[in-house]
């Protein structure tokens, strides 16, 4: 099933746009101009995604998200801003988007992030895999009741390979998922990613030369 998406934007022809190109590639596509009526839209519809402009008539996308979040909403977000103030997404991320773009928005860009935060957000919210319950939805992995500590970026990147079924997660898929546009990717802090999650799954993490990493599955097995 395509997912769906609301598209929260003001300028009529960047919404039409991006309405048009996301249909192109089988998504699902909401395009509303103003937040009262994607307010509504959200209340009354479920979304895989939103993709929200900062700057918006009456009331700005912060606080749209905001309300959203307060409401118990955790549908993934991107926010496309042209606004340059580090305050303003920092804010963004804080309220609860997982992403934002600045504009002008490259499309191609905007797809492939668009493809992350689902691949991120989408699946079962908990796996079970050689004693350990990985609970997606508090970004932790428990063994015997007790809690294993493991940061942020490490258990994304596990979840990506638990996603992947046992297929392999090429190492630029990786990067795009784990970071944001905004902040560049570090191909040595995933190899220390990948290290930290072999001292926890052992043989499982393995190294595929030149391509990426899977999770290695025994027949059968379904995490």
């Amino acid at each position: 099933m395509s997912a769906t998406i609301l598209i929260l934007e003001d300028d009529r022809l960047f919404n039409e746009t991006l309405c048009d190109f996301l249909e192109e590639y089988g998504y699902s596509v909401c395009g509303l101009l103003e937040p009262k009526s994607a307010l509504e839209k959200c209340y009354c519809s479920r979304f895989d995604l939103y993709l929200l402009d900062i700057n918006l008539p009456f009331e700005n996308g912060l606080n749209f998200l905001r309300s959203l979040r307060e409401s118990g909403d955790e549908t993934p977000a991107i926010f496309l801003t042209s606004r340059e103030d580090r305050s303003s997404l920092i804010e963004g991320l804080r309220i609860g988007a997982d992403d934002y773009l600045k504009k002008p928005v490259d499309l191609e860009e905007l797809l492939l992030r668009i493809r992350a935060t689902l691949r991120r957000t989408r699946g079962p919210l908990k796996y079970e895999l050689d004693g350990y319950l990985i609970d997606r939805s508090r970004y932790k992995i428990y063994r015997n009741g007790g809690v294993v500590p493991i940061e942020r970026k490490p258990f994304e990147l596990l979840i990506l390979l638990l996603q992947a079924r046992g297929g392999t997660v090429s190492t630029e898929t990786i990067a795009t998922t784990l970071w944001p546009a905004a902040e560049e990717a570090s191909y040595g802090a995933i190899r220390v990613y990948v290290a930290r999650l072999k001292k926890l799954f052992g043989r499982r993490i393995e190294n595929v030369r030149g391509v990426g990493y899977r999770l290695i599955l025994d027949e059968g097995e379904n995490a």
